[in-house]
């Protein structure tokens, strides 16, 4: 890591009240989760379909047994713990210094780690609901049960999670979009920024200070104003 780039970031941060944060996979899998598109994550391991197939609307629907087989031994890391890129944005948001974090992943870690303005476009585990009746249930209802989850009115719980062939909330994308466009610091970390809609919503962004933390290129890079490829937590870290 490079240390004039850290030097940067911090006095940027230290001069700034409108920070906003995209994130997607890769600020998780330092917590213990694996992402669906790295060597060792989902994708790679053996199933009976791929989990873009398992984890779609239409599947849902066809085979809710076998959906809800793969979901609680793949999608439910409840004892997972925030780390050191959640603690910090946190800490930031605190201080009064990020007004947002808008996260691609479902598990709630950035709750779990303190921050309060969280946009989760694609849902969360932490959220089931009642197909028929609304009524919520929490996740550890899901991992408890066998076969098809059902409510206490018969109907079928799903989770609150943006499926494969779903659209995403329009409040959510909205609330977003607002920040983003806002934003005088925009840091994205821990995506590829490959997957849409929510790769595109960087395009919002108007400021100077574009800040890109992830493993491997993006589309983005040449928009950058930092670009760092060391591990996020080590980055965010030491600011």
């Amino acid at each position: 890591m490079m240390n004039s780039e850290i030097e940067t970031l911090k006095t940027w941060i230290e001069a700034s009240d409108n920070i906003v944060f995209f994130g997607g996979a890769g600020v998780s899998t330092e917590s213990g989760i694996p992402d669906f598109r790295s060597v060792d994550g989902l994708y790679h391991q053996k199933f009976d379909y791929p989990p873009e197939t398992i984890l779609s609307h239409s599947f849902f629907y066809q085979d809710t047994a076998y959906f809800y087989r793969f979901y609680r031994e793949k999608m439910l890391p409840l004892e997972a713990q925030p780390n050191a890129a959640h603690l910090a944005l946190a800490r930031l948001e605190r201080a009064g210094k990020l007004r947002a974090v808008i996260t691609q992943n479902i598990d709630g870690l950035h709750q779990k780690a303190g921050s309060k303005a969280v946009y989760e476009l694609h849902g969360s585990v932490w959220r089931n609901y009642c197909t028929r009746c609304g009524k919520f249930y929490g996740p550890e209802t899901i991992r408890s049960s066998t076969g098809i989850p059902k409510c206490t009115c018969g109907g079928l719980i799903k989770p609150d999670v943006v499926l494969y062939e779903e659209g995403l909330d329009e409040a959510c994308i909205e609330g977003a979009v607002r920040a983003i466009g806002q934003a005088e610091i925009l840091i994205v970390g821990g995506t590829s920024l490959t997957v849409y809609p929510a790769a595109g919503l960087i395009r919002y962004y108007r400021g100077q200070k574009l800040v890109l933390i992830n493993r491997d290129e993006t589309p983005y890079d040449s928009y950058a104003n930092l670009i760092f490829r060391d591990p996020i937590g080590t980055v965010l870290g030491a600011v």
